[in-house]
């Protein structure tokens, strides 16, 4: 029987990342063979992972990665079952280490079949699921390519990237504030002009029967009611529509016996709340089109526009 010592059992650890214990009892039972003691962890991680194949695993770490010329990023999240584990330094790390190889492939399942250290990235996570005790996974991936690509990370929780047409001289900081837009508020698609017309009827429809019925609650209860809008995006304010808000907002303001001299100083308060109260819509799920989380008095469109360049595509991966 081979004599196993303390320089084996870390050496395999350092190889694996098992504890102690665990390296120790591999190496015994391998007969000090480092390949099969290898191979007795990965099968102990296999067993571990179909006895928690049903598990949950909302929890773990999201992690980012550019390329050195700033034209490529990937985004993943490394799943686990608990807070705990996500948490730990040697997850986030290995999580780190993964979205750095994952940039090379165009999808998940070309990343999980590629080699790490002599194995596949998915033999590794059941390397590891062996290691943790938890099950271990890949669940978000995202590639994005662009002139200047940006990331952001959100306590190693929220992973997001941006695009932008042009290399410009703030675009680190631009592609930054942007994935942290994206990060914070999410967003769907790009624009409003993007919606599908049948998607913006049928949620108009559904926002409303919510409201009304909150109302209701809310009369029981003598509760201040809600706006019931009567629109929830930019696409479907046409001239006509837009034209007749400011015409019953004039209405009220002779009706409230506001002199029409002072009304040019009113209308465009009015007629910003009229259209923020009907783009409700445009302000959760078009990126462009919402408030900038870093000053709400201007939109993101807006601050892109300062500095001459346009947002061209945007990725995000989250736990839970």
């Amino acid at each position: 029987m081979a004599t196993i010592t303390a320089a084996d059992v870390n050496k395999l650890r350092t190889q694996t990342g098992a504890g102690m214990m665990d390296c120790k009892k591999a190496l015994v039972e391998a007969d000090g063979d480092f390949d099969k003691a290898i191979e007795n962890l990965r099968k102990k991680g296999q067993k571990v992972a179909d006895n928690r194949s049903d598990r949950e695993s909302s929890e773990g770490a999201a992690a980012a990665f550019v390329n050195a010329d700033k034209t490529k990023g990937a985004i993943i999240t490394l799943n686990c079952e608990t807070d705990f584990v996500g948490k730990n330094e040697s997850f986030v790390s290995l999580a780190k280490e993964l979205v750095a190889k994952a940039i090379n492939f165009a999808t998940k399942e070309e990343f999980l079949a590629s080699d790490f250290n002599g194995i596949t990235v998915a033999e590794k996570l059941i390397e590891q699921t062996g290691v943790i005790g938890e099950k271990i996974e890949i669940g978000g991936f995202e590639i994005l390519e662009g002139a200047f690509v940006g990331s952001y990370v959100h306590i190693n929780k929220i992973a997001a990237l941006t695009a932008v047409s042009a290399v410009v001289d703030n675009a680190e900081a631009l592609t930054k504030d942007i994935s942290m837009q994206v990060a914070s508020m999410g967003a769907d698609t790009l624009s409003y002009k993007d919606f599908d017309p049948a998607f913006v009827a049928s949620e108009t429809e559904a926002r409303i029967a919510i409201i009304e019925k909150e109302n209701e609650e809310a009369t029981r209860l003598g509760k201040t009611l809600k706006n019931v809008p009567t629109y929830i995006s930019y696409a479907q304010l046409s001239e006509e529509v837009l034209k007749q808000a400011e015409e019953d907002a004039k209405a009220e303001l002779k009706a409230e016996g506001k002199p029409e001299q002072i009304w040019d100083k009113i209308l465009p308060g009015k007629m910003q709340r009229f259209i923020s109260d009907n783009t409700t819509l445009d302000q959760e799920k078009a990126l462009l089109d919402q408030n900038f989380i870093k000053d709400d008095s201007k939109k993101v469109s807006d601050y892109v526009k300062e500095s001459k360049v346009e947002i061209t595509g945007f990725k995000r991966v989250a736990l839970g």
